[in-house]
């Protein structure tokens, strides 16, 4: 109903929602956020579009600018649907019709200034296989890497402030079903406690890891229901 989907709006899209506002409290800082989590995505995107490093680091810098003077994440509040959709289609408008025609002019003056580490982009850009991706796929991987990594950051911060950073630590590899990880009756032996109890463990932080990813990518849809369908396109994406 529309007061469910209202409801989980307000509870889950609130830094979409929030950065759409300019000139609200959290308008900046939630901005920020979306601009600091997805650039390298788009930076990738751009970069396997053939792009130059300049160009890339440029047009993305260029294009969260425009986001905000043209307050273009208000059609995103109005029109609902998914953020990563979203996001891509616009900056391919933006290529289309703004980029091109006014790369050799200034930005407004008085604009915020947005900073991207190139050096850090192109350290991971270097790492992509150059064959295996198409632009879009690329962004969608790394979108998808984007908020596993969010999640996990999330569940670190949480293990660390109470007292089981170390357990955290040990028992990471183990989350995403790494074989690299120790055996636990190692890990057990580490912690002075039973192999058993690692395992439980570790099936603990599996779930709450899975909860925590389930509300990052309630963060990037409007709707409850899109929620699973993001989920098994993440799964796929992962499994491609």
């Amino acid at each position: 109903s529309s007061l469910v989907n209202a409801a989980f709006r307000t509870t889950h899209w609130t830094d979409v929602l929030d950065a759409a506002r300019p000139g609200s409290e959290r308008s900046e800082e939630a901005f920020a956020r979306i601009y600091l989590d997805y650039w390298y995505p788009l930076y990738a995107y751009l970069r396997r579009r053939g792009h130059s490093p300049p160009d890339a680091e440029d047009i993305a810098q260029s294009f969260f600018l425009h986001l905000i003077e043209k307050r273009s994440l208000e059609g995103m509040e109005r029109e609902g649907g998914k953020f990563r959709s979203f996001l891509l289609r616009s900056l391919d408008n933006f290529l289309t019709n703004l980029w091109h025609r006014n790369r050799a002019q200034k930005r407004g003056a008085g604009q915020p200034c947005l900073s991207l580490d190139v050096a850090d982009g192109e350290a991971r850009y270097a790492t992509e296989p150059p064959d295996r991706d198409t632009p879009e796929s690329l962004f969608e991987r790394q979108w998808v890497f984007t908020l596993l990594a969010r999640a996990l950051e999330v569940l670190r911060a949480e293990c660390e402030a109470s007292g089981r950073l170390e357990l955290f630590q040990n028992l990471r590899p183990h989350l995403q079903g790494d074989r690299a990880g120790l055996p636990y009756a190692e890990l057990a032996a580490r912690h002075q406690t039973t192999e058993g109890a690692i395992k439980v463990a570790a099936h603990r932080l599996r779930l709450r890891y899975g909860e925590l990813l389930r509300d990052e990518i309630a963060r990037t849809v409007s709707r409850q229901e899109e929620v699973d369908e993001e989920l098994r396109h993440l799964i796929a994406v992962i499994g491609g």
